[in-house]
C-alpha cells in the first residue's frame, strides 16, 4: 500500500500543468489513505481478528522501575516537605503552630499557670528581653530563691509576647534524712497586693517581599516587544534595569540599613521566640541552671543527686574528729535578714559545710540545709568574713571541715531600731551612786502603784 501511494504523488508532482490532473491524484490520493487507515489503527471495542497480529503488552516489566512523580522545583528527589503545621520544641517548651505561626492560645496553654524561674535571678518586676532573650537595660541580680514567676496572663502581638504574673520566693522545709532535701521546699508569694510582674520578649519580624519597580519595568518592556512584530534596536529607556538578578543593589542597601533581623518564614520567627523563652525562663532547676550557679549552691544540689554527703573538693582536708585540737569560733555570726523574709515571717535555723583553712580563714562554704528567701546568701557572706582558731595536728595548724548551724529571727520594731531614750517629766534631783538609785527609782515607782 506505501508503494501505490508513493507512485501516486510522484504523477502528482510530474502532471503540475494541468489542474485537472491535480485534483484527480488528489482525489485517488485520499482515497487510498481511507483504506489504508482502518488497516493501521482499530477501535478499542472492536475484536482483534485471529488474522491480525497480536497487540504487544505495554505494561513496564518488574525488572525495570516504574516512573517516579519529579520533585517539585528546587527540591531534591529525598528532600521531604516541610510539614503545613509543624510543632516546634526548645528546651522544655513544645508547641503547635498554624502554618508555623505560634497562635496565642497555644501560648496560653504552654505558659498560663505554671512557676518557672527566671534564669539570670533579674530582680525588678519590669523587664524587657529582645528577640534573642538578652535583657534591654539593667536590673539587679539576686538569689534563685526569689525569683520564681508564675505567669498568670498572655498577650501575643506582632512584635512581643506580653507576660504578667507574680514573684514567688522558695521556702525550703527541711527534709528527713532519707527524704530528697530538694523536695522539701514550699512557695510563697511576694509580690504585694495589687503589683505584678511584667516580662515583654520582643519578636523578630518576618521579611515580606516587597514589589521590585524595576522588575515591573522589565516585564512592560518584554510585553511590548512582544507586540511589536520587528524588534527595535534601540537600547532602553533611562532608569530600567534589564538585569537577570531579582534583587537589585539598591534594594540590598535598603535590606542592610533596617533595624534588626528579619526572619524568613513564620516558622523560623515562631522557632526564635522559644529559644528566648529557653533562655530567659527555666521549668524546674535543670542541669543548666545548676551549672550557671554558684559554687555554694552547685555542690548542695550535685551532692542532692548524688545521695552523697558533703565532702571538700580538697582531699587534704581533715574532719574535725580526725584532729587534736578542734576549730573554734572566734567571732559571732549573725547574718542579716531581709524584707521578704521579715514581711512573711521567715524563720528558723539552717546548716552549712564550712572549710576553714590552718590560717583560721574559711575557703569554702557550700548549703547543707538552707532555709531560702535569700538568706542562705546572707548567710555564706557571714560565714566567709568570720574568723576562727584553726585546728592542730601534730602540733601543726591543719585545715578542717565543720558544720556550722545559723539561726534567723525576726526583727520586731523594738528588736530593729536602737533605743530611744525616754523624756523623764519628774523635775531632776540628785542621782544616787550604785545600788541605791536602784532603790529609789523602786521606791518611787511603788508610791505611785499606791
Amino acid at each position: 500500500m506505501g508503494t501505490f501511494i508513493d507512485a501516486l504523488r510522484e504523477v502528482w508532482l510530474r502532471s503540475a500543468g494541468t489542474r485537472f490532473s491535480r485534483v484527480a491524484c488528489g482525489i485517488v490520493v485520499l482515497f487510498a489513505m481511507g483504506i489504508a487507515a482502518p488497516c493501521r489503527s482499530q477501535a478499542p471495542d472492536q475484536p482483534t481478528s485471529s488474522s491480525q497480529a497480536p497487540v504487544q503488552s505495554t505494561q513496564v516489566p518488574a525488572s525495570q522501575p516504574a516512573a517516579t512523580v519529579p520533585a517539585p522545583a528546587g527540591q531534591s528527589d529525598g528532600a521531604k516537605a516541610p510539614a503545613k503545621d509543624p510543632v516546634l520544641s526548645q528546651g522544655a517548651f513544645t508547641v503547635h503552630t498554624v502554618g508555623g505561626e505560634i497562635k496565642e492560645d497555644e501560648l496560653k496553654q504552654l505558659l498560663v499557670g505554671k512557676t518557672m524561674y527566671l534564669r539570670d535571678g533579674y530582680q525588678d518586676n519590669n523587664l524587657e528581653f529582645d528577640e534573642h532573650g538578652r535583657l534591654l537595660g539593667h536590673s539587679p541580680k539576686g538569689s534563685f530563691t526569689l525569683s520564681q514567676i508564675q505567669i498568670n496572663k498572655v498577650k501575643l502581638s506582632k512584635h512581643k509576647l506580653e507576660l504578667v504574673g507574680d514573684r514567688y520566693a522558695l521556702h525550703f522545709l527541711g527534709a528527713a534524712p532519707y527524704e530528697d532535701p530538694t523536695a522539701a521546699t514550699d512557695r510563697v508569694k511576694i509580690t504585694p497586693k495589687k503589683k505584678s510582674v511584667r516580662i515583654s520578649l520582643a519578636r523578630e519580624e518576618v521579611e515580606k517581599p516587597k514589589k521590585d519597580k524595576n522588575e515591573t519595568k522589565r516585564k512592560k518592556h518584554h510585553a511590548k516587544n512582544e507586540d511589536i512584530e520587528t524588534a527595535t534596536s534601540e537600547p532602553a529607556s533611562k532608569g530600567s534595569d534589564i538585569s537577570d538578578s531579582p534583587v537589585s543593589p539598591a534594594q540590598v542597601d535598603h535590606l542592610s540599613d533596617k533595624k534588626g533581623a528579619m526572619a524568613a518564614s513564620e516558622a523560623q520567627s515562631s522557632q526564635l521566640l522559644l529559644n528566648a523563652l529557653d533562655i530567659v525562663f527555666s521549668v524546674g532547676i535543670d542541669e543548666r541552671m545548676i551549672a550557671a550557679m554558684p559554687e555554694f549552691w552547685k555542690h548542695y544540689y550535685q551532692a542532692a543527686q548524688e545521695k552523697t554527703d558533703y565532702k571538700p573538693t580538697d582531699p587534704g582536708v581533715l574532719r574535725q574528729g580526725a584532729v587534736d585540737q578542734k576549730a573554734t569560733l572566734i567571732s559571732a555570726l549573725d547574718p542579716p535578714s531581709n524584707e521578704f523574709a521579715q514581711a512573711n515571717g521567715v524563720a528558723g535555723i539552717a546548716l552549712y559545710h564550712a572549710v576553714v583553712g590552718s590560717d583560721g580563714k574559711v575557703e569554702e562554704v557550700v548549703a547543707g540545709r538552707p532555709i531560702g528567701f535569700g538568706l542562705d546568701e546572707s548567710a555564706a557572706e557571714t560565714i566567709r568574713k568570720a574568723t576562727f582558731q584553726p585546728a592542730v595536728k601534730d602540733g601543726k595548724p591543719v585545715p578542717v571541715a565543720l558544720d556550722l548551724v545559723v539561726s534567723f529571727r525576726i526583727y520586731s520594731k523594738r528588736t530593729s531600731e536602737p533605743a530611744q531614750p525616754e523624756m523623764s517629766k519628774k523635775p531632776e534631783g540628785p542621782v544616787l551612786p550604785g545600788p541605791y538609785t536602784v532603790g529609789a527609782e523602786a521606791a518611787q515607782t511603788s508610791g505611785r502603784r499606791n
